[in-house]
């Protein structure tokens, strides 16, 4: 990967590592490779998140598109998803999403789908960062060239609602769901979205103010949501995270229900009705052991990918698979989006639990869970630290000995993060306690090696 973008394109922090001038440059190289690749002027549809900088940013990307000759349609307020769908909708070149994702709000990003709404591949995305990077004045626009903003277009939001509701085939009729925004792009949706249905829906988080989206809500933190469902007695709870292109869900007893077990869910409810190409359920190395042993128990075939949905995206593509995802809460459903959909899952469960007339707990019990630690080692935001860590032979040791020692039952996952200057150090093993401990231990190592 280069040195702009990430596994999920361009991270940063707003005003520090990524500025107006630099989406300004953004704008103008992707329009210069669009204009290299279809040999005529490009348009480029962008969406965004609900930060406080994504003004900001989408004004900056929209001068430097217009200043190359290519010309904007801006989606407003609204899921990365439904950037994908809608960049294909209406025939677009390429579509840009402002968004940093769960992070905080003072992150933002910038990543590009190309006209089929696919993130773009390695070799564009260097392309794009070899003419960003190089600090040559870009070319621009003269005359009746320069590229024009399309006016009247954030109703287009409809449409992907539309689209997700012919996902559906069920009545969702009788269920009680409380559902979380995040304070993101879901609450320009969602509430629209679940209003078409014969279903009870409350809302949280759906007031964002700039500064808000993900503190101390949606995806990545469900203790309020756990809470409220549970005392509110109602069927399920759903989070999404700040663009809503993930979803975790929590159960009628208020415990988490994550990607691996939605996977599960849905993989098996696909195989029954004969629609699971090659059986088979595309996760990721973080994928937990209890999805390995729920797939071995019913017939099922679990292929693993690095982290990232790019890649689990790509393994799918290849072999034609219809459904992979990550723990996380990122899902891929192959039949009906390009890109990972909160809304998209959150409605295929939805319609499983009410054709099932069984509790979301029962639900997902078909799929165990082995103790799981996470921890998370910050690190300066100095290049070329995260390589010099995951390098060290002292960490390797480390890692060995520890997996040595659960003799096959549990496993170690050390790795850099590809959005953030973090080491996530993921541990599993027979106990929570055992898992704990080797966590610690490798943290403490990862603390000190940092220095």
């Amino acid at each position: 990967m280069g040195k702009l973008f990430g596994t999920d394109g361009i991270r940063g922090i707003v005003g520090e590592n990524l500025t107006a001038d630099l989406a300004y440059r953004v704008g103008q190289a992707v329009t210069a490779v669009l204009f290299e690749e279809k040999g005529r002027k490009p348009l480029v549809t962008i969406g965004m998140d609900t930060r406080i900088s994504s003004d900001m940013l989408e004004g900056a990307l929209i001068a430097g598109i217009c200043s190359a000759g290519g010309d904007v349609m801006p989606l407003g307020t609204i899921p990365t998803p439904a950037v994908a769908y809608l960049t294909i909708k209406v025939g677009a070149d390429a579509g840009v999403v402002i968004s940093a994702s769960h992070n905080p709000f003072e992150h933002n990003g910038i990543k590009v789908f190309n006209g089929e709404g696919y993130k773009l591949s390695d070799a564009l995305e260097e392309r794009v960062e070899e003419k960003i990077l190089s600090g040559e004045n870009m070319a621009t626009a003269k005359g009746g060239d320069i590229g024009k903003r399309i006016h009247g277009m954030k109703n287009l939001k409809y449409e992907y609602i539309k689209h997700l509701l012919g996902t559906v085939e069920d009545n969702l009729g009788g269920l009680r769901i409380l559902v979380d925004c995040a304070n993101g792009a879901a609450a320009a949706t969602a509430p629209d979205l679940f209003a078409k249905f014969d279903i009870e829906a409350d809302f949280i988080h759906r007031k964002p103010n700039g500064v808000n989206i993900n503190d101390r809500c949606g995806s990545t933190h469900l203790k309020s949501l756990s809470a409220m469902v549970t005392a509110g007695e109602y069927d399920l709870g759903v989070a999404f995270d700040g663009d809503a292109d993930r979803c975790l869900m929590i159960d009628e007893r208020g415990n988490v229900i994550d990607g691996d077990k939605t996977m599960a869910v849905c993989g098996l409810d696909m195989k029954n009705r004969g629609l699971l190409t090659g059986l088979t359920i595309v996760g990721t190395v973080m994928s937990n052991l209890g999805l390995h042993e729920f797939c071995n128990q019913n017939g099922l075939r679990l292929v693993c990918t690095a982290v990232g949905d790019r890649n689990v995206l790509e393994k799918m593509l290849e072999k034609g698979y219809r459904i992979g995802g990550e723990q996380s809460g990122h899902m891929i459903f192959s039949d009906y989006a390009t890109t990972g959909d909160g809304q998209l899952t959150a409605l295929q469960f939805l319609q499983i639990l009410r054709r099932s007339g069984r509790r979301a707990s029962e639900l997902v019990s078909v799929c165990p869970q082995y103790p799981q630690v996470l921890e998370n080692v910050r690190l300066e935001n100095v290049p070329g630290l995260k390589e010099r860590v995951m390098d060290a032979e002292a960490l390797r040791s480390a890692i060995r000995q520890e997996e040595a020692a659960m003799a096959g039952e549990g496993r170690v996952l050390v790795r850099a993060s590809g959005t953030e200057p973090l080491i996530r150090v993921m541990v599993e093993a027979k106990t929570a306690e055992m898992a704990a401990a080797c966590a610690g231990r490798l943290v403490e190592l990862v603390n000190i090696i940092k220095k």
